[in-house]
């Protein structure tokens, strides 16, 4: 696996967005899914992966505490992109009742240990779901967003999810994609000009002052690493 990552890694840096996404398609087998949260990023290979809908499976996770702003750029996406199917995950009712029973409805914010398992339940599990069966993992994850997403690759083995994680815009800077949205007229969530480059469940996302990263509207009220439990581990092409 290492050596045919390696391989297949050293022809994507020479291909464009739209290039690498026929070339991943073309010499993975097996069911190809992206998952979309619905900000710039996702947007823009939403737009780029739609003429590949009927070899890529779309799907989103709705935690139950997202921005109605959320919910709008989904509708709007849809409408744009006719016949795109986005199936949507949901926590398990069960689970959620579990956790307001043991830490409060908005327990997340007395300690990182309640945060997580919020996240846990309301992400990391319905995403486990959506991935069963998956051979390819198509994310918008990119360099610049954090310092642990420096060191990733195009093509990397997710040893938690068994399955090759693709990350088409590793190099994209923001201005590029803005760049994209403009080009292509592609439906942007409205809180991004407001600050929100990083947008996730409503009671845990704020608008970035000047100068602040692009991770520090995410959980600001912890220090360290902002990181929700579905990208922590890194990956191991062995």
């Amino acid at each position: 696996m290492k050596e045919r990552l390696t391989q297949l890694n050293a022809v994507l840096q020479g291909l464009s967005l739209e290039e690498s996404l026929a070339f991943v398609n073309e010499n993975l087998e097996g069911e190809k899914v992206f998952s979309t949260s619905f900000g710039i990023e996702d947007q823009v290979l939403t737009h780029f992966l739609y003429p590949l809908k009927n070899d890529f499976s779309f799907f989103t996770l709705d935690t139950g505490r997202m921005f109605n702003e959320t919910y709008e750029v989904f509708q709007k996406t849809q409408t744009k992109y006719k016949g795109l199917e986005i199936k949507t995950y949901l926590p398990n009712q069960q689970d959620i009742q579990e956790y307001i029973d043991s830490d409060g409805i908005n327990g997340f914010y007395d300690s990182i240990e309640s945060r997580k398992k919020c996240c846990f339940v309301r992400k990391v599990i319905p995403l486990r779901k959506a991935l069963q069966g998956a051979s390819v993992w198509v994310t918008g994850l990119r360099a610049e967003q954090s310092q642990n997403r420096e060191s990733m690759a195009f093509l990397e083995w997710d040893e938690d999810n068994q399955l090759i994680k693709f990350n088409p815009l590793l190099h994209y800077s923001l201005e590029q994609l803005e760049t994209l949205v403009n080009q292509h007229t592609i439906p942007l969530n409205s809180l991004y000009k407001k600050g929100y480059l990083s947008i996730g469940c409503a009671p845990c996302t704020r608008a970035l002052a000047e100068g602040e990263d692009f991770r520090a509207g995410r959980w600001w009220w912890e220090n360290g690493k902002k990181e929700c439990g579905l990208h922590i581990h890194i990956a191991n092409n062995n």
